[in-house]
């Protein structure tokens, strides 16, 4: 059996992240969607679900983390290409995301990333096949 993940994220309004996810590339699957949560499918193995914060409050006894004041995450996700990368920050900052560094160029990998509007980091990386060891 493949393994799947499925990061939980609380956000202030489902609906706004769902439109922002959506105009990044994300599909919603309505099946697992309502007014407390939304689920946002990355890829056949990478899920992302959006919980009302008042709603993730109920999956945990501690506090719901300020992601605009502190990281408690970054959220790393490969593409096939450096382009593939920029026309994604791209994107999010269109759609009411923000950078919060400048792209990294380090040869084998690039990395860019953005705040989401709920303040939560995604860095989008490209590594180039043949600098990753055959194992």
């Amino acid at each position: 059996m493949s393994r799947q993940i499925f990061v939980n994220l609380p956000v202030k309004d489902p609906k706004r992240s769902i439109t922002f996810f959506e105009k990044i590339g994300f599909k919603n699957n309505p099946q697992f969607t309502d007014a407390n949560a939304a689920c946002m499918v990355v890829s056949d193995a990478i899920y992302v679900m959006l919980l009302k914060e008042e709603y993730f409050k109920t999956f945990t006894p501690k506090p719901i983390s300020d992601a605009r004041k502190s990281t408690e995450v970054l959220i790393a996700l490969s593409y096939e290409s450096r382009e593939k990368v920029d026309e994604l920050v791209r994107a999010a900052v269109t759609n009411g995301g923000a950078t919060y560094n400048e792209a990294k160029d380090h040869g084998f990998m690039y990395q860019h990333g953005f705040q989401d509007p709920d303040g939560h980091i995604w860095e989008f990386f490209w590594m180039d096949p043949k600098a990753v060891p055959k194992g």
